[in-house]
């Protein structure tokens, strides 16, 4: 199966200048000329779908570019210890991201329950964001 860039990029959602960009990156290989003759085509193939999947799928994980790189070269490398390890400190952000969300989230209920209770005085809710913006 060949494609061109227009067709990889919408196997995966994401434009023809993502798929470029991921390629100056170093995260997608660049394509290999078209064998049909037509000047200047080129052609991506299956692993170039997956691989695209791939980055996208670890930036939706949380992962940088960077590091997106480098789990494509541990996999190359078979090195399973440091993509476990990096594994285990994405997980640990991830954590501590969503101990901050409940934290807020449990605020902000706070909050709005307090403004329900009434219409007179100041709104709890932007005396609260009014104050921490004086800290």
């Amino acid at each position: 199966m060949a494609m061109t860039i227009s067709g990889l990029a919408r196997s995966a959602g994401v434009g023809v200048e993502t798929v470029r960009f991921y390629q100056r990156k170093g995260l997608l290989d660049d394509p290999r000329p078209s064998q049909s003759g037509r000047q200047g085509q080129k052609h991506y193939g299956e692993q170039d779908v997956r691989r695209l999947h791939f980055v996208r799928s670890a930036q939706g994980a949380g992962f940088t570019l960077a590091e997106i790189s480098e789990l494509l070269a541990l996999d190359a490398g078979h090195d399973r210890l440091r993509a476990r390890e990096m594994a285990r400190t994405r997980l640990a952000a991830i954590d501590q991201e969503i101990d901050r969300l409940e934290t807020a989230r449990q605020a902000l209920r706070k909050l709005a329950m307090e403004c329900a209770k009434g219409d007179a005085g100041p709104c709890p809710i932007i005396a609260a964001f009014e104050a921490q913006g004086q800290v």
